[in-house]
């Protein structure tokens, strides 16, 4: 996982938890909702850079099995 990529997904989901604390306070049960909603891409997001972060370390130990010394 990139860093850039990392430091959005974190931004994403504080953010997203702001949100849903603000929606919380004044009862704005749209704002919560949207606030767990990007909490929830957030997580996501970040499985989803792990699966491909494995994948890649995953097809370069398979490539240096096949190399030839």
């Amino acid at each position: 996982m990139g860093i850039d990529d990392k430091a959005n997904n974190e931004f994403e989901n504080a953010s997203g938890k702001m949100k849903e604390g603000f929606g919380k306070a004044t009862d704005n049960e749209d704002l919560e909702a949207e606030g767990k909603g990007e909490q929830l891409s957030a997580k996501a997001k970040n499985v989803g850079e792990s699966v491909k972060d494995f994948a890649q370390e995953a097809g370069d130990k398979i490539k240096g099995t096949f190399k030839k010394d």
